[in-house]
């Protein structure tokens, strides 16, 4: 509990470093302090904060038309994605915006740095006394109550009036860190359980034992994935890797022969870093997700080129842990990767609406290139990222932006049904976008009262589709585990769709990029439905899933050949 005395301190101090030079005006506040945190006290005024500034994007609504333009396949111009260019035109800040910013900062001797290609992200450093007169806040030292965790923050600021249209947001401010952001989202699979398989259940083309282990073979079955190398050098399969997550190529090379006989075992993957990444090779550092990751993107799309991307701890999106500047990483190359897997992720209410907005606005920029931006839904059914506890649906963040793909995951063959961690549900910052409306809206008619005033009806609604995601053989540190999660869903389906981008490219035409407008209109039938399981959280068993899309494992799990003649080949 806080004591007055203290909030009455903080207060005061408030009162005291609002500046008289300039008309301010609230921009971004909060209730109260956040769940989880404890106020302890002004933060010293030498503190060194380190701040990043948003300008308001020139033509934010141009880029989303433009983004449907070349995504919706009964589009004309279907296909036809921008160049690196032609994104900038649409995020870079106006000239009255750059001026206004510039002026503002110089007035007050600061020197910023460019953070994003199109110039809308800025960075600099100040001491708490400077941005409490700049932001008309107070800034204090929060203690995260579970890990001990302390950060500077403020509850609320303000900025220029005439700053007004030209200054989107100041971060981080009100965005607290969340001690679960940015985890991997996968968990170690339980000890072995004796399962007994009817094989007159079995397919002749799925072997009896997927049933309680997925390996590449189980997968290639299931869905048809083609054993056949890839031909094309230019299609590209990025891996994301945070939190010194290091993939092993000893580990890929054990997992190879014992996996994938009937490919070189020396088959790899390149590296590309930035914020100081590395991907350290010794045995003791290899990563459970690094591995998984890279396992089932080397060893499922054959021969497509995957790199690593090992974002380091020195980040220059702050709290966001590199979310933000790995995506202007890739902006700023010539010729970003076709597809990006990202297999971490955090609840929707650990960032503001604002920032939210801006970094699902970087997905469409590089949506728009032609990458289609892939993430695990989470793995804590609708309590979240993690299992936790909640007395209303937590949704998970990036999966309620519209401008990405959410992976659920499933298990069991024959049929699959939903797995019960599959993080599912509705957002409460995004709204429901065209593409699923109709989807989504069939659903909610079956599914009547129940959960009634737990979730947002109104709200992007994910995930968008589903893979296995449990039971799955990877090799770390030499030796051979089980893992299960949304974790192990994302790369596969990362790599079904690199595959068709492959013969896509192969066959003259444009890689798929933002897959949503494509996978629930033509796409749709080619999917799996499933129809059974749900997705517990808050006390609740969740969502039930049901025939067409729903909120645990989206349109379904992929079928190869269909999706190879829904994509006109």
């Amino acid at each position: 509990m806080v004591s007055v005395k203290l909030v009455l301190a903080c207060l005061f101090s408030l009162a005291l470093s609002k500046p008289t030079a300039r008309n301010m005006l609230l921009h971004e506040s909060l209730e109260g302090v956040p769940d989880g945190f404890q106020l302890i006290g002004p933060a010293s005024p030498d503190t060194v904060l380190k701040m990043r500034i948003a300008l308001v994007q020139s033509d934010p609504a141009g880029l989303e038309a433009a983004l449907y333009d070349v995504s919706t396949p009964s589009s004309a111009n279907y296909g036809q994605h921008l160049s690196k260019e032609e994104v900038e035109k649409f995020v870079a800040p106006t000239a009255e915006s750059v001026q206004a910013v510039t002026a503002w900062l110089a007035e007050n001797d600061i020197t910023a740095t460019q953070l994003s290609p199109a110039g809308d992200w800025l960075g600099f450093e100040v001491p708490v006394s400077q941005a409490q007169d700049l932001f008309d806040a107070q800034f204090s030292i929060f203690t995260h109550q579970t890990t001990g965790t302390q950060s500077v923050r403020t509850l609320s600021y303000s900025i220029p009036a005439d700053l007004q249209g030209h200054l989107d947001l100041v971060f981080p401010t009100i965005n607290f860190p969340d001690p679960n952001a940015n985890l991997p989202v996968f968990r170690h699979a339980p000890a072995k359980r004796d399962v007994t398989v009817d094989t007159n259940l079995v397919s002749d083309a799925v072997p009896a034992s997927c049933a309680s282990t997925i390996t590449p073979a189980c997968l290639q079955a299931l869905y048809g994935i083609p054993t056949t190398p890839a031909t094309q050098s230019t299609n590209q399969l990025g891996v994301s890797g945070f939190i010194e997550q290091f993939a092993n190529q000893a580990d890929l090379k054990t997992f190879l022969s014992k996996f994938r006989t009937d490919i070189s075992s020396s088959t790899t993957f390149s590296l590309e870093t930035l914020d100081g990444g590395e991907n350290t090779q010794t045995s003791r550092d290899a990563g459970v997700e690094a591995d998984l990751d890279v396992q089932y993107t080397v060893g499922l799309a054959t021969d497509v080129p995957v790199t690593f991307i090992s974002v380091g701890e020195d980040n220059q999106d702050g709290s966001l842990g590199g979310f933000l500047d790995i995506i202007n990483f890739l902006l700023d190359q010539d010729s970003p990767p076709q597809v990006l897997t990202t297999s971490y992720g955090q609840n929707e209410n650990t960032v503001s609406r604002a920032v939210a907005n801006n970094l699902c606005n970087a997905y469409a920029q590089l949506g728009a290139r032609g990458t289609s931006i892939l993430f695990a839904s989470g793995d804590g059914g609708v309590s979240g990222s993690q299992s936790g506890s909640c007395k209303t649906f937590v949704p998970t963040f990036p999966s309620g932006c519209p401008f990405m793909t959410s992976v659920g995951a499933t298990t069991g063959i024959n049929p699959e049904t939903a797995a019960s961690f599959s993080s599912g549900g509705f957002s409460n910052y995004f709204g429901i976008p065209s593409y699923q409306a109709s989807a989504v809206s069939s659903y909610l008619a079956a599914l009547g009262s129940t959960n009634s005033g737990k979730f947002n009806t109104s709200g992007r609604a994910y995930p968008d589709v589903s893979t296995q995601g449990e039971n799955f053989e990877i090799v770390v540190s030499g030796e051979t585990e089980e893992v299960d999660g949304t974790s192990c869903a994302s790369p596969t389906f990362a790599s079904v769709i690199s595959l068709l981008n492959d013969q896509l490219i192969a066959a003259g035409k444009s890689p798929l990029g933002f897959l949503n407008p494509f996978l629930y209109s033509t796409g749709a039938s080619a999917f799996t439905d499933i129809t059974s399981g749900d997705n517990p959280g808050c006390n609740t068993n969740g969502f039930p899933a049901k025939a067409g899309w729903d909120p645990v494992t989206g349109l379904g799990t992929p079928n190869f050949a269909k999706l190879l003649t829904a994509v006109g080949l």
